[in-house]
């Protein structure tokens, strides 16, 4: 009964939206057709007001940059600056603030940063050049594409990694210090202890032990690591103004590669020996599942990559496209805008406290799937092992 109200509920909510939405929208056409010359004395003077373009705002919060974008004040952006590092095999070694561009508006030493505008008037292969990108200009300031520049510089994904590496350091040796005066060994943990505790254990229990067996011990302080560091990567990231640093397809690369090492180092003859020669298999059928053994060594570690980023991003990219419904409809009419603020602004929220929880469970599968391949690759010990227990046993 309380559903079907509630359901009434939204209905009369949404026609009533609807009908003040339908009439705005009449009315502002009305409006056009009789101030038609006012409209058109306006475009004469230049003052068209610049339109919202989602995509750009999508691409510029995903994406990476050199400096931190809040928000922009009557035209003028809130930003912090980033250093920029560049060197140029012709030019040698440059450094300097990000605001010396202002924004793209203007070049410094002999550089400048691509805008779209910039990119259009300069008529550049989208392809190649990409948005916030540093190329080399002349003295005319027109791009010297015969000079070659490699980005040295501490972006935003660069700077917020970098930081919560130190948040994350900082923690664990904090609590260190704690389980070394005796807090939490003579007596009950406090503070951080307690909250970090459970999760420690849940990890060890949970994903070191079932999968590993008695290496679970050897591995537990690389599976924390990755664990605490994807974990606070995230947390970070969704902090209004930060940058989404574990949705960077070059960050979850690196934590895939690093796994991949792990897991190589950690096979052993029988590993390669059931990619290489499986046993029980018709020869003919060999030839087929070689191939795709062989292949799968390569394909745990790209599908850690890929599942952490594409996760990571989706959920960055729902939550702005959320709140860029208020100015997409804003622009139709501002009837229209103000009343899909409130449901654009409650899906927000609602899909800020998943992405809280997916922050947490993103950690986790790559924390188990890395166990797991981690698992196999030594797998043959483990049937070693119990054959020579039956043995004894006997």
């Amino acid at each position: 009964m309380t559903f079907n109200r509630f359901k009434c509920l939204v209905v009369a909510v949404f026609s009533v939206f609807l009908l003040f939405f339908s009439a705005s929208v009449f009315a502002q056409d009305h409006g056009e057709e009789h101030g038609s010359g006012k409209k058109e004395q306006t475009e004469e003077h230049g003052e068209k007001k610049k339109e919202f373009n989602a995509a750009e705002v999508i691409f510029g919060h995903v994406l990476n940059g050199h400096e931190f974008h809040f928000l922009e004040i009557s035209g003028h952006p809130v930003t912090i600056p980033l250093p920029v590092i560049l060197y140029s095999p012709q030019r040698g070694l440059t450094s300097f603030m990000s605001s010396r561009f202002e924004h793209g508006h203007t070049t410094y030493k002999g550089y400048a940063i691509l805008t779209k505008h910039r990119i259009e008037e300069w008529k550049l292969d989208p392809a190649k050049f990409y948005v916030d990108n540093i190329i080399a200009v002349n003295e005319a300031g027109e791009p010297d594409l015969s000079v070659k520049v490699y980005d040295l510089s501490l972006t935003r994904n660069v700077v917020q990694m970098l930081l919560a590496l130190i948040l994350f350091t900082w923690i664990m040796l904090r609590i260190a210090k704690r389980y070394k005066s005796g807090v939490g060994v003579t007596s009950s943990p406090k503070g951080s202890q307690s909250l970090l505790e459970p999760v420690i254990t849940f990890v060890r229990d949970e994903v070191a032990k079932p999968n590993l067996g008695h290496k679970a011990d050897k591995y537990l302080p690389y599976l924390l690591t990755v664990f605490f560091f994807i974990l606070i990567n995230n947390i970070v990231g969704l902090i209004p103004g930060t940058a989404n640093v574990s949705g960077n397809i070059a960050f979850t690369a690196v934590l895939g590669i690093i796994s991949f090492v792990v897991i190589l180092f950690s096979s052993n003859k029988h590993y390669w020996g059931h990619i290489f020669n499986p046993p029980g298999v018709p020869l003919g059928v060999k030839f087929i599942l070689v191939p795709v053994e062989f292949l799968s060594v390569f394909i745990k570690p790209f599908a850690l990559i890929i599942r952490l980023f594409a996760n990571m991003v989706a959920g960055h990219i729902i939550i702005i496209c959320l709140i860029s419904l208020i100015f997409i409809f804003g622009q139709l009419n501002t009837y229209a805008g103000w009343g899909a603020s409130p449901l654009a602004i409650g899906f927000t929220i609602f899909i800020y406290f998943i992405e809280v929880l997916v922050a947490f469970l993103q950690a986790f599968i790559f924390t188990m799937l890395t166990a797991v391949f981690v698992g196999q690759a030594f797998e043959g010990e483990h049937h070693d092992e119990h054959a020579h227990d039956d043995a004894v046993m006997v």
